[in-house]
């Protein structure tokens, strides 16, 4: 995707119109025990399936399977991997001093494209270490607007991701996420209330509050993550791009009547 020796075009353009930050591009795996990306592996596969485990379940299920963690390691690699369990609790702040917004999306109908956009993060194995990957999706088509990948959790590639969406497609009513820090932070929040976007935030731990994303993160990482294994970095913006472009355009979802998300979103607007 990136040609590092193209006559007309530096790498740093070829990022610039390709929207790649480049210490992506040039990122080597963090290096990461055998041992502890084998037990990250595991521990994102099961999540996906039962997101109610907590760092408690986490290890008994590791357990019975024949690896002799204790709780304590579970948990920090847990919270290197950005999961936490997903079940109804006291609604809590993340980052002590940023505000959190309500949840607005309780009983609203979602009927048009651009009515409500929501983000979130995930954790991406890679070979021999790891990245995270955010997306924007709008919630009626299930078009994913733009996405980032990044070595950090910190908020600078989520601001990317927005910026993008925000320049393509214009400004969505209401724009849903998690309490994260990233999304918290007065960074993300200034950009919404600068484009007058209303704020609406899940109750932590609420899986539901953001299913669509969560179903997302389902799909992307059992048809294309599981399957390649990349091994870098650059391998995995390269078949993200591919998988995206064909998860917009091409691939039927049952829940839109076997639509892609580009016809419904597209076609919606038009009328």
């Amino acid at each position: 995707m990136i040609d590092s020796d193209h006559a007309a075009l530096s790498v740093r353009r070829q990022c610039e119109l390709l929207g790649l930050n480049r210490s992506t591009l040039y990122y080597e795996p963090v290096p990461v025990p055998d041992d502890d990306l084998k037990l990250m592996r595991l521990i994102d596969r099961q999540y996906l399936k039962t997101p109610f485990y907590g760092s408690r379940r986490m290890t008994v299920w590791l357990r019975k399977r024949g690896h002799m963690v204790n709780r304590k390691r579970v948990q920090r690699l847990m919270r290197l991997m950005g999961l936490e369990a997903i079940y109804p609790k006291q609604t809590t702040v993340y980052a002590p001093g940023h505000k959190v917004y309500p949840y607005l999306l309780r009983g609203v109908e979602i009927v048009r494209p651009n009515q409500v956009w929501s983000t979130d993060i995930t954790f991406i194995p890679l070979r021999r270490g790891f990245l995270y990957l955010v997306a924007i999706l709008d919630w009626y088509s299930r078009r994913v607007l733009s996405w980032r990948v990044s070595n950090t959790m910190d908020v600078t590639f989520c601001l990317e991701a927005l910026a993008e969406a925000l320049k393509r497609f214009g400004a969505p009513e209401i724009f849903n996420t998690d309490q994260g820090s990233q999304f918290t932070s007065e960074a993300f929040t200034s950009v919404l209330l600068a484009a007058e976007i209303a704020i609406s935030m899940d109750g932590r731990g609420r899986a539901l509050d953001n299913v669509f994303v969560e179903r997302l993160w389902r799909t992307v990482k059992y048809e294309n993550i599981f399957i390649m294994d990349y091994a870098t970095g650059a391998e995995l913006i390269s078949g993200l791009t591919k998988y995206f472009a064909f998860y917009n355009r091409e691939r039927p979802h049952q829940s839109l009547s076997n639509h892609t998300p580009d016809e419904v979103y597209r076609l919606s607007l038009a009328l």
